[in-house]
């Protein structure tokens, strides 16, 4: 396959950032911060949780603003102890994917244990649906906390990408890396579908850089200039979680509060603009990638 950078009109030695917001619709803070960071750049593309009390305020945003670049971010688990969402396809229709709340569970790792690849699958395509009804122009799919990587998700998440003829989040994976980020016993059915991923057409990424919310107060731009420093040549996905600091923000995540706010100023505003241009990284959407996606009306 061509190196991806040239297929997407660069030279095969630049170094390329998918500058891309997370969490949209998890919080009203996250929709003011990310639609922001956005708005201002340099972050480029963002991705909404269609379960989260705060998704139709995120769909609004998106339908006032076609232009943007938004995907879904495909949610299996339900993280904080006091702000908790369940599924989308109803409680019910996917049982294996309930903690003992009835929400979804609270770690990956939880779902690992219990969720049910049939049932994955109808809640991974009610999120699509319910995003795409709402009038989000979905430009791609992503995976929350790398929920979708799990064995019995993995392959779900390649059928939906190719069946919706939409791009997904899928850096060319190695097994130590694999190994590193918690799903060593995941490896060969994560290769073996990026690999089919690979196989079919569609854009595979060079890397990735989820490096976001790890630095202390006042060490944002010290952090944030070596995650920078740190890209390769090639196509990479880099991370970061916009949102406005205050209240309802502290409340469900005291300990990364400060941390999104510095992201919402940062790849929302002139100081990320000239570090990006500084460190010589250009920028792109996922939206150019979905050109390199093969069309079809279904995939076995």
């Amino acid at each position: 396959m061509e190196n991806l950078a040239v297929r997407l009109g660069f030279e095969a030695d630049e170094r390329i950032a998918i500058v891309h917001v997370d969490d949209l619709g998890m919080c009203h803070a996250a929709n003011v911060g990310g639609f922001e960071a956005l708005a201002n750049g340099p972050a480029t593309c963002g991705s909404i949780m269609v379960p989260c009390p705060w998704f139709r305020e995120a769909a609004d945003l998106a339908r006032e603003r076609p232009e943007l670049d938004l995907g879904v971010h495909l949610t299996l688990n339900s993280e904080w102890d006091h702000y908790r969402w369940g599924p989308v396809a109803g409680r019910s229709a996917v049982p294996s994917l309930l903690d003992a709340q009835g929400y979804l569970p609270q770690t990956v790792a939880e779902l690992g244990e219990r969720a049910e690849e049939a049932h994955v699958e109808i809640e991974l395509r009610a999120q699509i649906d319910q995003a795409l009804s709402a009038g989000v122009a979905v430009t791609h799919l992503d995976s929350h906390m790398g929920a979708c990587f799990l064995p019995q998700a993995v392959d779900v998440y390649r059928r939906l990408g190719l069946e919706y003829g939409l791009p997904v989040f899928a850096p060319r994976a190695e097994p130590a890396a694999i190994e590193q980020a918690g799903l060593g016993a995941g490896a060969e059915p994560l290769l073996r579908a990026f690999a089919a991923l690979e196989a079919d057409g569609m854009p595979i990424l060079d890397a990735f850089d989820a490096n976001s919310l790890h630095f202390a107060e006042g060490e944002g731009a010290d952090h944030n200039a070596r995650r920078l420093a740190g890209l390769s040549p090639g196509v990479s996905y880099l991370i970061c979680h916009a949102a406005m600091d205050g209240e309802e923000l502290r409340r469900i995540t005291p300990d990364s509060a400060h941390q999104r706010d510095f992201e919402r100023r940062f790849y929302g505003g002139e100081a990320g603009v000239e570090a990006l241009r500084a460190a010589g990284v250009r920028t792109l959407g996922m939206r150019e990638l979905g050109e390199l996606v093969p069309q079809r009306d279904s995939v076995s």
